[in-house]
């Protein structure tokens, strides 16, 4: 099928991914859309005189052609839903994009996906969680989606690229941009072991619209999404809404109550929107993913639910170290004074996270 056609079809006013599909399915393909008479087009469920007389086909065929020019000079793949390329999770999904444009190397159909949502007001605690998570995801060889935005997508991507695992980032905008502009340097790296994917070609701006419409590619291109801190407003939860639409798997890390940044995480856990996730265990059981027998063994990491911003960055040091430390070092480390280190060690201990040895020493319980 002509590639000029399928890009076309993307640019014909009112014809938007199910009625785009649809027609392709009727006639054949796409060119054979922009071929038939008027009296065929018109036998088609959805296009009525009034829809038949917006459709400026020339206009579109001109449009794809420019369009055309950009994708070949910048190595950027073309994917209409009819290929074999196409993620297969995704076009199962009634509103899936005709097209999509793809630059880098991921394997969109990867046999493990799972799309990484969170807040873009990301804390220390949720991006201690986002790193644990990538860590322990990398021995099952799994492909991560994200939207490359600030707080938790760059950082999932970030985490990805330090672990070898491959990412992609769904974007908002065409790929002639990054967006933020602060990513582009991550996302330049992203191209060497995976990539970045729109619907939008290029010289589409990242208008506020477009991204609730890429939160749905987010959702329908994984097997699972996973929510790691979120507001009671915004992406995060309309990525776990869709997903639950889409019939996927949506799991979420708890916060705690008072945390603005967990409310949302807790919201869908409460309302059974989103399974309860603590380590990846819980997620691998969930999917019945299997280790490869190659697997490297990995620490099990286990959430503590109960501390303070200060309590996790200390548990996350003694337990990194993983040999005792002394209170002095921690100190030095934590950057805390003697006084607040020594109230929080006696808080963690007599909950269970941290144990005392003699000489002042601590390690994770």
């Amino acid at each position: 099928m002509s590639q000029l056609h399928q890009i076309a079809l993307t640019y014909v006013k009112n014809i938007g991914p199910t009625l785009g599909r649809l027609l392709v399915n009727h006639f054949g393909g796409a060119e054979a859309v922009f071929n038939a008479p008027k009296h065929q087009l018109l036998d088609v469920p959805g296009i009525g005189e009034r829809t038949f007389k917006t459709l400026n086909f020339k206009e579109a065929l001109q449009q794809a052609a420019d369009e055309i020019k950009f994708v070949e000079k910048n190595g950027i793949d073309v994917i209409f839903f009819t290929d074999s390329r196409y993620p297969k999770r995704l076009k199962n999904c009634i509103d899936a994009p005709i097209l999509l444009y793809s630059k880098g190397n991921a394997n969109l159909n990867a046999r493990r996906v799972v799309s990484i949502v969170g807040t873009r007001n990301a804390t220390d605690y949720g991006k201690q969680l986002c790193a644990r998570l990538i860590e322990e995801l990398q021995q099952y060889e799994v492909l991560v989606i994200s939207g490359l935005a600030l707080g938790i997508d760059v950082a999932a991507h970030r985490e990805c690229l330090k672990n070898k695992v491959a990412t992609v980032g769904i974007l908002g905008h065409g790929l002639d941009r990054i967006y933020p502009s602060q990513n582009r340097v991550t996302a330049d790296k992203m191209l060497e072991n995976g990539g970045l994917l729109s619907e939008y070609p290029s010289n589409t701006k990242p208008d506020r619209e477009n991204f609730p419409q890429r939160n749905r590619i987010v959702a329908g291109m994984a097997d699972a999404v996973i929510v790691i801190e979120a507001s009671i407003k915004g992406g995060a939860l309309i990525t776990a809404e869709i997903a639950n639409s889409y019939n996927r798997d949506v799991f979420a890390f708890p916060g705690r109550v008072d945390d603005e940044y967990s409310e949302g995480c807790n919201f869908l856990i409460r309302n059974n929107k989103a399974a309860l996730l603590t380590c990846v265990a819980d997620l691998a059981y969930s999917l019945g993913w299997e280790k490869p027998d190659d697997a490297k063994p990995v620490e099990q990491f286990m959430l503590p639910l109960d501390l303070s911003a200060d309590e996790q960055t200390i548990f996350e040091i003694i337990r990194e170290h993983k040999i005792p430390l002394a209170i002095d070092d921690l100190t030095i480390k934590t950057n805390m004074p003697m006084s607040q280190l020594a109230m929080n060690l006696l808080n963690m201990e007599m909950q269970g996270f941290i144990r005392s040895l003699p000489g002042k020493m601590y390690r994770v319980s």
